[in-house]
């Protein structure tokens, strides 16, 4: 098989494994990574994004308080164990905090040598077809700026044969539609931005989803609110809670807001809340940026490859959602 020049977007566990797959095979992997460091999503950053509805410059979605809601041993690699860690740092639980999750990913690239593969504060732009057979992969770095006069950034432009999507669905939200919250007096924020529950000390706060993060969310600010009403697609006939808080309920989904700071739901009940939280999930960063994707298949021999969640492909061959030709 010839060799081939692979751009992989993002230095998450997604990216990370593409990279040291790809060189495996004889390929030769350039990592773009926005951040300062590998990790991707399970970087922890506790400076939320200044606009409580966006991303801003913030990539990282996680929350002070979260854990994984798999045990560890379906997370790791299949040739890279994820056991505990040693020492003061270390995490012994089956279903462990962030910070396990982050030394995790840490010590697979260093046991790799992944490193001299990422180029980190370096930004995607944009990802064109260049011929029949390349990629046009345009690129801005901070970290190669620095120290000269470019303004912050570095921009430049390569070729690749092929791309490898792998920056995730978490760092741009995705709001509910609300009829008349425009009117509505509250606060919004999504839960991208949210990080501990201090702010809504003695709050009614409306949080909107029960997937994973809103299970968590509305649990962990549950501790110091007044009240927390969940709105879920499929709540329970009678509202009450379902947890060890007494002040939080489920609710059916949000049909309206009022000016007077009131919440209507789909069965007519109401409240009058101070904060709405959409636990809502993010989109893709480059169907954000309306770019057309396809599915290549990448050729490889038969062998056991191991992946950081999602399914196994049953076959030698690995799909990439890669971008399509855009424009001209």
């Amino acid at each position: 098989m010839p060799s081939s020049r692979v751009a992989v977007i993002g230095a998450g566990a997604a990216g990370l494994v593409a990279a040291r797959e790809l060189r495996r095979e004889g390929h030769a992997p350039v990592v773009f990574e926005l951040a300062a460091a590998v990790g991707g999503t399970w970087r922890y950053d506790d400076a939320a994004s200044a606009d409580p509805l966006g991303a801003g410059r913030v990539h990282g979605s996680l929350y002070a308080s979260l854990r994984t809601n798999l045990p560890r041993e379906c997370m790791g690699f299949l040739d890279f164990p994820f056991v505990a860690g040693e020492g003061a740092e270390g995490d012994p639980r089956r279903f462990t905090g962030h910070q396990e999750v982050l030394r995790y990913l840490e010590a697979f690239a260093r046991r790799f040598d992944l490193h001299g593969l990422v180029r980190l504060e370096t930004e995607v732009i944009s990802v064109r077809r260049s011929g029949d057979a390349s990629w046009s992969v345009s690129y801005c770095s901070r970290k190669l700026a620095a120290g000269t006069d470019s303004g912050g950034e570095l921009r430049d432009e390569e070729l690749f044969d092929a791309v490898v999507v792998c920056n995730g669905h978490f760092a741009e939200p995705r709001l509910a539609e609300i009829a008349g919250i425009d009117r509505w007096p509250g606060k919004q924020l999504h839960s991208h931005s949210y990080r501990v529950p201090n702010q809504f000390h003695a709050q009614v706060v409306v949080i909107i989803g029960y997937n994973p993060s809103g299970m968590d969310i509305s649990r962990d600010i549950a501790g110091v609110a007044k009240e927390v009403h969940v709105a879920i697609r499929a709540a329970p006939a009678e509202m009450q809670s379902t947890t060890a808080h007494a002040n939080l309920w489920l609710h059916p989904m949000i049909d309206r807001a009022e000016e007077d700071g009131s919440v209507v739901f789909q069965d007519g009940s109401r409240v009058k809340a101070d904060a709405i939280m959409h636990c809502t999930r993010g989109a893709p960063l480059f169907e954000k940026k309306n770019h057309a994707l396809h599915w290549v298949q990448v050729q490889l021999p038969r062998r056991r490859l191991c992946y950081h969640g999602g399914r196994q492909p049953r076959g030698p061959a690995i799909q990439a959602r890669v971008p399509a030709a855009a424009g001209p």
